[in-house]
C-alpha cells in the first residue's frame, strides 16, 4: 500500500472517529435535555424521520446542511422556514445549536447515536441479521431468544437477505459479530485444504532433499 493510500486511510480513521465522538455528546445533551418519554419518542421519530425519509428525498438539503461556504445565518433562516410549526421546538432548537458550532453535518451519525442510547436506556439492542433467504417465524423466535439471553436485553432485528452468502446467518451486534455463513465455512474449508496441501508439498521437498 503506498504511502499516500495510508494517510488518507488513517485520516479518514480519525474523521470518523472524531465524528462519533462528536455524535455521542450531541446526542446525549439531547437526551438528558428531554423533560419526559414522549418528548423522547417525538424527537427520536423527527430525527429519524430528517436522516432517513427528508434526506432521501432531498439530497441537496444534507449538502447545504453540510457545507462550509453557506453561511450560519443562512442555515439557521432555512430551519425556521422549514420546519418551524412542523417539528417540535425541542427538535428545531437543537437544530439550531448544531447550525450555531457548525455541526450539522454529523446529523446522521447524531440520529444513529441518540437511536442507540435510546435503545440501551430502554434496554433494546439492535441485531444486524444477514441471511441466504428470509427467516421464518420459528428462526426468527429462536434467534431473539438466544441474542435475549447472551445480552441481558430486548434484541430489534434488522433483517437483510443476501443471497451471497449461501445459507446460514451472519449476525452483528455491535462491536460483535458472529458468522454462521455456509459461504464462511467453504472459505475456512478451503483455506484448510490449502494449507495442508502445502505442507504435503514442503513434506515431499524436504524428503527428497534429504
Amino acid at each position: 500500500m503506498s504511502d499516500t493510500a495510508e494517510l488518507q486511510i488513517h485520516h479518514r480513521t480519525m474523521l470518523d472517529d472524531e465524528t462519533r465522538h462528536v455524535a455521542r455528546v450531541y446526542a446525549e445533551a439531547l437526551y438528558n435535555a428531554m423533560p419526559s418519554e414522549e418528548h423522547l419518542q417525538e424527537v427520536l421519530n423527527e430525527l429519524e424521520t430528517l436522516t432517513q425519509g427528508v434526506f432521501r428525498q432531498d439530497p441537496g438539503l444534507e449538502l447545504f446542511f453540510s457545507s462550509a461556504a453557506i453561511s450560519r445565518e443562512r442555515k439557521a433562516e432555512v430551519i425556521h422556514s422549514a420546519f418551524d410549526h412542523k417539528a417540535s421546538p425541542e427538535f428545531v432548537r437543537f437544530l439550531l445549536v448544531l447550525n450555531n458550532h457548525d455541526r450539522l453535518g454529523a446529523l446522521r451519525a447524531i440520529a444513529d447515536a441518540f437511536h442507540e442510547l435510546y435503545d440501551r436506556k430502554h434496554r433494546k439492542i439492535v441485531a444486524q441479521v444477514r441471511s441466504a433467504v428470509p427467516l421464518t417465524d420459528q428462526e426468527r423466535h429462536r434467534l431473539i431468544d438466544d441474542l435475549r439471553s447472551v445480552t441481558g436485553m430486548e434484541p430489534i432485528l434488522h433483517e437483510q437477505v443476501d443471497p451471497e452468502i449461501l445459507g446460514g446467518l451472519i449476525v452483528r451486534v455491535q462491536d460483535w459479530v458472529y458468522d454462521a455463513s455456509v459461504r464462511t465455512r467453504i472459505q475456512a474449508i478451503r483455506s484448510q485444504l490449502i494449507e495442508r496441501s502445502s505442507h504435503g508439498i514442503q513434506s515431499g521437498r524436504d524428503r527428497f532433499s534429504n
